[in-house]
């Protein structure tokens, strides 16, 4: 048409704008590792504020750029940035204890991202709450006790009850996130394309 310009797409169909997202997003996932993390118990896993950034993510990108912007962020702490919490990287998470909960974080946006899509253009804080609860606690925690189980020694009771000790710092990550969430989508609709 003529006047209207479209944004420049790249090959993988996404624009400047959208990779700008997602470098941000996955900037955001390592300066909150910055705080450093807390290991409580005896799983070994810490206690971190970058599952936040995760669950912003897929929150405030969507399905799409949220799960690029962790994919972005893993791969750098693959390649050896020590960009995790505590100044670990990639490969020293991936085999510890936390490898499920780190490997968690995909799926976690992306189930974020796909269910907050269909919540728009209202974004209910109730649907939220329970969308990030979902993809953030749950989905974590499943993912994160299959790798205690193939990490550790502990047996399937005790891995399950080590993430108790997450459940309170994971809660108000939810809510923060959410908030956060909601003012973005008022601010910015159609920041989630559905």
């Amino acid at each position: 048409m003529a006047g209207v310009e479209s944004p420049r797409k790249s090959r993988v169909g996404m624009s400047a704008r959208d990779m700008a997202q997602i470098a941000v997003f996955a900037a955001l996932i390592a300066a909150l590792g910055l705080p450093g993390a807390i290991t409580v118990g005896f799983s070994g896993v810490p206690i971190t504020v970058q599952t936040l950034g995760v669950i912003l993510a897929g929150a405030v990108l969507g399905a799409r750029k949220g799960t690029a912007a962790v994919v972005v962020f893993l791969a750098l702490t693959i390649i050896g940035l020590p960009l995790l919490s505590g100044g670990r990287t990639g490969l020293t998470a991936l085999a510890g204890p936390s490898v499920g909960y780190l490997i968690g974080w995909i799926p976690a946006a992306l189930f974020i991202g796909l269910c907050t899509a269909r919540i728009l253009p209202k974004y209910p804080i109730v649907l939220g709450l329970v969308v990030n609860a979902v993809g953030g606690i749950l989905i974590l925690y499943v993912l994160g006790t299959v790798g205690l189980l193939l990490r550790t020694d502990l047996d399937f009771r005790h891995a399950i009850t080590t993430n108790f000790a997450f459940i309170p710092g994971d809660l108000l990550k939810v809510v923060v996130a959410t908030v956060v969430a909601k003012g973005v989508h008022r601010a910015y609709p159609g920041l989630i394309r559905a």
